[in-house]
C-alpha cells in the first residue's frame, strides 16, 4: 500500500472518492485504505463525512453533537439503539473499548479537536502528488520492519527518544493528533489505527504512521546518511 497525504483545500477536486451525504455508514479509515489501494483521489467536506467520529477526525469541529459516543465506546445506550433502528446495533451493548461512559468521556475530552479553515479534506495517493501540492501530513500503511525503521528517522536528528506518539483514537483520528503535532517546533509522529473495530479494513501486521510534514521533510533529509544505507537494514530487505 502507497502512503497518503492530507491536504487542506478550498476547491473541490473534478474528481474522486467521496460520500454523498452523511448518512450514517461509511467510514473515513475505509476511504483512506481505499485511496492508496485503488491509487485514487477521495475528498470529505462538513456535508460528506457519514460518521460522527469521521468528521472529527478529518478536523471538522466536534462533530458528534448530541451522539452519545461515551456509550458506544463503553457499556451502550439501549434507549438511543432503539431510535437509530438496524443502525444502533453496536450501540445497544457497546464496544467496550473503555471501562464505562465516564471513563470513555475523558478520552473525549483529551482528543485534540480542530476546526481546520478549509471546505475540503484531501486524501491524496503519493503517485498523485504534484509538486505545487502542500500536504498537511503523510500518513504511511507500514509493517512491524517499516514501522521500527519510521520510528527510528523520526528521532535520527534530534535525540529525543519520544519523537513519536501512540495514542488510542478511532482509526482516522491519527489525523487530528497529526494536526496537533504540525503545530509543534519538533513535530512528532503518530502510530494508528489501533481501532479494533476498522482492523479488518488492513492486514493483520499493519499499521499507520503518520508524519505531520515537517518532520517528513526532516526524515527525508536524513535518509541518505543513516541506517537505511547500512548493513542492518539491507539485511531486514532479505525476508520481505
Amino acid at each position: 500500500m502507497q502512503a497518503v497525504a492530507v491536504i487542506l483545500s478550498d476547491d473541490k477536486p473534478e474528481d474522486g472518492l467521496h460520500f454523498k451525504d452523511n448518512r450514517m455508514g461509511g467510514c473515513v479509515a475505509a476511504m483512506l485504505v481505499a485511496a492508496s489501494k485503488k491509487n485514487r483521489l477521495a475528498y470529505f467536506d462538513r456535508n460528506s463525512y457519514s460518521c460522527p467520529g469521521g468528521g472529527t477526525g478529518l478536523g471538522f469541529g466536534d462533530c458528534y453533537g448530541q451522539f452519545p459516543i461515551d456509550c458506544l465506546l463503553s457499556t451502550g445506550n439501549m434507549a438511543f439503539a432503539e431510535k437509530m433502528g438496524k443502525a444502533g446495533a453496536l450501540m445497544e451493548e457497546g464496544e467496550r473499548f473503555y471501562e464505562n461512559p465516564k471513563v470513555a468521556r475523558n478520552w473525549v475530552n483529551s482528543v485534540p479537536m480542530t476546526d481546520v479553515p478549509t471546505n475540503y479534506v484531501v486524501f491524496k495517493p503519493w503517485n498523485l502528488l504534484a509538486a505545487d501540492d502542500k500536504p498537511e501530513m503523510i500518513i504511511f500503511f507500514v509493517n512491524p520492519d517499516q514501522l521500527s525503521a519510521l520510528v527510528v528517522m523520526a528521532d535520527y536528528s534530534r535525540g529525543m527518544s519520544q519523537s513519536v506518539i501512540a495514542p488510542f483514537c478511532a482509526a482516522c483520528q491519527s489525523i487530528l493528533f497529526g494536526y496537533e503535532e504540525a503545530q509543534q517546533e519538533k513535530p512528532r509522529g503518530i502510530i494508528g489505527f489501533f481501532d479494533i473495530a476498522v482492523r479488518s479494513h488492513v492486514d493483520r501486521d499493519m499499521l499507520t504512521f503518520t508524519a505531520p510534514y515537517a518532520l517528513f521533510q526532516e526524515m527525508e533529509r536524513n535518509v541518505e546518511e543513516s541506517f537505511l544505507k547500512k548493513h542492518a537494514w539491507e539485511k531486514l530487505q532479505e525476508r520481505q
